[in-house]
């Protein structure tokens, strides 16, 4: 049985990842979904969070998505992101920017769901930061 399988992440913008991967962990809006070679087809929302990518070689990549939905079927994987951008690469500014934003649409909330997603995307910003840190 095949161990790797196709990633694709994709924006607005760009295609921001495309390889062959053996595990993806995706920030889904019920829970977090760890993506395997041969999983059961399953089309899900995302929620604010980060993904992580790791390659035959052992090597991790981890980019921050702010929401999207993603395809799965047992040889690939298709994440269509809101906005996304590699963690590693998010300089001390974009991640106080993206913040900041995040904040501001908290407070600017209407109802329970754009609460929820809002205050989501905050905690996963600040967690990223302190590991940034």
């Amino acid at each position: 049985m095949a161990t790797a399988f196709k990633f694709e992440l994709v924006t607005p913008e760009r295609v921001l990842m495309s390889a062959d991967v053996e595990q993806v962990l995706v920030p889904g809006a019920d829970g977090d979904l760890t993506v395997l070679a041969g999983h059961a087809p399953v089309i899900s929302t995302l929620r604010p969070g980060m993904i992580e990518a790791k390659t035959a070689d052992g090597k991790v990549t981890r980019i921050y998505v702010r929401g999207g939905f993603c395809e799965i079927a047992p040889d690939s994987l298709t994440i269509l992101a809101e906005r996304a951008s590699d963690a590693e690469a998010m300089s001390g500014d974009a991640l106080a920017s993206e913040l900041k934003a995040a904040e501001a649409e908290l407070a600017a909330a209407g109802n329970d769901d754009a609460r929820w997603l809002a205050s989501t995307a905050v905690e996963s910003l600040k967690r990223l930061g302190g590991k940034a840190a």
